[in-house]
């Protein structure tokens, strides 16, 4: 069995989406005499690679804390839609070119590439990202899948620092219809293109927390 590490790497210099545009605060603390050593953080709980739950945009949503392990684990399957050009919309007719066999309680992986190329490069990484059309939303909802994760930033309402909250559709419609959306994974490359296997999605289980940082693996044979 061989892990995949499908998460971006985080420090002082990662930057949260274009709303509220902040570097993830990093302070250590030291003892003396000797070595001794802690760190503090301060970030988003969308800097990075994260799971969003409908807490995100719905007053009565679900937080963290109260989602199982395994809606964000599981088979999965890759949608490759490389190459993409920067700032595409994704479209249906590019995930039906593109889809393997989805089955219902699948998680679905799409692919652009653009997080291997971009992250790090703020605010590039968000607003030239491939985005994901509200149209494609609903066809990758369609499919049952329990997750859908994406190698870029897919909202494109939320490139921008002010938008209104009925703008944030790609979030609606994959959270209303009971999918767990996971975002800036990376490494997909690596992931069989037409064959299942094993996924996981491990998140902080943060009380309350509308969202999550996450540990995105995959498990190959």
């Amino acid at each position: 069995m061989r892990l995949v590490d499908l998460t971006v790497p985080i420090g002082s210099d990662t930057y949260s989406p274009p709303s509220v545009n902040q570097p993830i605060g990093i302070t250590t603390h030291f003892k003396e005499p000797g070595f001794w050593m802690v760190t503090e953080i301060t970030m988003m709980l969308h800097s990075g690679s994260h799971v969003d739950f409908t807490k995100h945009y719905r007053e009565e949503g679900e937080t963290a804390e109260g989602v199982p392990l395994d809606r964000t684990s599981g088979e999965a399957v890759v949608i490759d839609l490389t190459p993409i050009e920067p700032d595409h919309d994704i479209s249906v007719a590019d995930l039906e070119a593109a889809a393997p066999e989805i089955h219902r309680g699948d998680i679905v992986l799409v692919r652009t590439g653009w997080t291997d190329v971009a992250w790090g490069e703020f605010p590039r990484y968000y607003v030239e990202s491939p985005a994901c059309s509200p149209e494609a939303a609903e066809w990758l909802a369609g499919t049952g899948a329990k997750a859908i994760g994406f190698d870029c930033f897919p909202e494109r309402s939320a490139k921008q620092q002010s938008y209104l909250p009925s703008e944030f559709v790609v979030h609606h419609i994959i959270g209303d219809s009971g999918a767990i959306l996971m975002q800036s994974l990376t490494n997909l490359a690596e992931l069989p293109v037409g064959s299942r296997f094993l996924f996981i999605g491990a998140f902080l289980k943060v009380t309350g927390g509308e969202g999550s940082p996450a540990r995105f693996l995959a498990m190959l044979d």
